[in-house]
């Protein structure tokens, strides 16, 4: 391949990318998808209709990642959550900080960016402050006190980071199997648990788990490159990582507000990150502006604004922390069937109960 063809393919998957989160951003602002949301219906109102929604894209996107896997279009041991050192300690603390900065700040990262396409200033806040967290906590400050803590704590698995590998480890060829299983076992309990879902729920699942599908094959299929002109070796284009990536919002906080203040610098290129951030913006625009459900939104009060950039300290420190967020891991990284999404998950959750504590006693308090 020609340094020219290269660089028009390296356009193609950042345009694909964008049009990908453009239309992950107008699902879930048209569904009201959102994992704070469905554990906040979950323990405040045992309303479980929302989380069997996320249940239904999470069972839809393991089948999807394992039938891309089974078509050979990608690479499954070559995606970010497959090897390397298992960071578990990094993977729960930074989940239980994450969670509890989503309760302050009103919904995960990927939430916060539909708000603000439907003009939520509170969300921008956010946006900007779990923004610089996260770059602090990738390079700066408190990148140091991470790598000195949490991260000295790892699991080296040789049998690779999913629960799939392991299984296959000890039976081989029946991973895949385990995420079939699973995969189904999810989306029975979310259509037939409680009388099942609504068409509207159905579609916005089914929408969600066709993006991080989709996104799977942009960076693990179109953008593969098995050899570079310049370095003669494979390559994923346009991925930070320089390995398969799907659907996260923790990372690209960082990198996006890094893209723009170092844009000049030549070495400082765009990537899939960066573009996932503005399409979902414009998404979630676009069908707030349809359904003429775009309005305004401030602060209410100093508490409020308190809680709200609180909220966006603890999401960007521990999104990074745990490398990934709850569509990071709750979406992109559990549709490998990842050990470390799996704790982190775990870690979410538990932070999100105790955020709902908190929230709880300022109004008993007040």
């Amino acid at each position: 391949m020609s340094t020219e063809a290269l660089i028009t393919l390296q356009h193609w998957v950042l345009a694909a990318g964008f049009f990908v989160c453009l239309l992950f951003g107008y699902v879930i602002q048209r569904s009201r998808f959102c994992t704070m949301g469905a554990l906040s219906d979950w323990f405040n109102l045992d309303d479980t209709q929302r989380l069997q929604m996320w249940a239904l894209a999470l069972g839809l996107a393991m089948l999807g990642f394992q039938a891309l896997s089974s078509l050979g279009w990608i690479n499954p041991l070559q995606t970010i959550y497959a090897t390397g050192p298992m960071l578990w300690l990094s993977a729960l603390v930074g989940g239980v900080l994450f969670g509890m900065g989503m309760v302050f700040a009103s919904g995960c990262g990927s939430k916060t960016l539909a708000r603000v396409g439907g003009g939520s200033l509170k969300a921008l806040v956010v946006m900007l402050v779990m923004g610089l967290s996260a770059l602090a906590t990738m390079r700066g400050v408190t990148a140091v006190l991470r790598h000195h803590t949490v991260d000295t704590q790892t699991w080296t698995v040789s049998a690779g980071n999913t629960w799939t590998a392991w299984l296959s480890h000890v039976w081989s060829g029946t991973g895949p199997w385990l995420a079939v299983a699973v995969a189904l076992a999810l989306i029975v309990w979310a259509l037939r648990r409680g009388g099942g879902l609504g068409l509207a729920s159905v579609l916005g699942g089914m929408g969600v788990a066709a993006c991080v599908t989709a996104m799977w094959w942009v960076s693990g299929h179109l953008g593969f490159v098995a050899e570079h002109p310049g370095t003669l070796e494979s390559v994923y284009l346009a991925t930070h990582s320089g390995r398969l990536e799907s659907l996260s919002f923790s990372a690209p906080m960082a990198l996006h507000l890094d893209w723009l203040m170092y844009f000049s610098d030549a070495n400082n290129t765009l990537n899939l990150s960066v573009v996932s951030v503005w399409g979902v913006i414009l998404g979630s625009w676009l069908y707030a502006r349809h359904s003429g459900t775009f309005h305004w939104e401030g602060f209410r009060d100093t508490q409020d604004t308190a809680l709200h950039v609180g909220g966006g300290v603890l999401m960007g420190a521990g999104g990074v922390t745990a490398m990934g967020c709850t569509v990071g891991h709750g979406l992109s990284g559990l549709s490998t069937l990842s050990v470390t999404s799996s704790l982190a998950m775990a870690g979410i959750v538990g932070g999100a109960w105790l955020g709902f504590k908190v929230q709880l006693w300022l109004l008993e308090r007040d």
